[in-house]
């Protein structure tokens, strides 16, 4: 089931041989440090260029192809204490559960931006279409809070509005948690001279933050918040 779902949900890949070589010394350094059995846990490959993957739930644990093809070794190995960290101090059942919870806020996202892409190819079926679905839906939702019994369903018809936002500040505290563990495990130097490099390489500054709407959406903290976290937990 978790090979399913990295495969296909998460869109992971497994690690090539010569990747494996790369990644086998790194990934038993940082278990040994961690205290945890290393073939307890199967490391995947995430075709991205951000520093962090995408926190996976269950035994899974990607790495992105950036982290894997441009860091040396020990801040390699920051960046799977990292993925290591969401798995660590009784979290894994968090993690599973906002994955899993997270799908149908991913399907309506995945409606939303077909919805965009036909209303921008063929706009007249795009908003005739649109405006169906919208009616429809307010339909079926005013009747749930008409005939329905309680207040679970009209709830339930509301989540895809509601999940998104809290699932987004769930995963900005996970990542910031996962940080935290970090410290504890002696790779914040190295971790934040991945964020920095990753910013210098994409041509950004460390301070840059995105608008309003888009931080409160987004599911991992700016970066100079998560440097702000690794240095002050260092220190204290």
């Amino acid at each position: 089931m978790e090979e399913l779902t990295a495969r296909y949900l998460l869109r992971l890949r497994l690690p090539t041989l010569i990747e494996q070589q790369r990644l086998a010394p790194a990934w038993y350094q940082v278990a040994q440090r961690a205290g945890v059995d290393p073939t307890r846990f199967t490391i995947w490959i995430q075709e991205s260029d951000d520093a962090n993957a995408t926190p996976t739930p269950g035994h899974t644990i990607a790495v992105t192809r950036w982290a894997l093809y441009t860091l040396p070794v020990r801040n390699l190995e920051a960046v799977l204490a990292h993925e290591l960290s969401h798995h660590l101090g009784g979290r894994a059942w968090l993690s599973l559960l906002s994955f899993w919870y997270s799908i149908p806020a991913r399907v309506t996202l995945i409606g939303v931006r077909a919805l965009g892409r036909l209303m921008r190819k063929i706009p007249a079926l795009g908003c005739a279409v649109t405006a169906f679905l919208v009616f429809a839906y307010a339909g079926i939702l005013l009747a749930v809070i008409i005939f329905g019994n309680g207040y679970l369903w009209p709830f339930l018809f509301l989540t895809p509005f509601i999940a998104p936002p809290i699932l987004a500040w769930l995963s900005r505290w996970q990542v910031k948690q996962a940080d935290r563990k970090v410290v504890q495990l002696g790779y914040a130097p190295s971790l934040v001279q991945v964020l920095q490099g990753w910013q210098m390489q994409h041509q950004q500054t460390l301070g840059q933050r995105g608008t309003r709407r888009s931080e409160f959406m987004s599911g991992r903290p700016a970066l100079v918040d998560r440097v702000h976290v690794l240095e002050q937990t260092r220190i204290a």
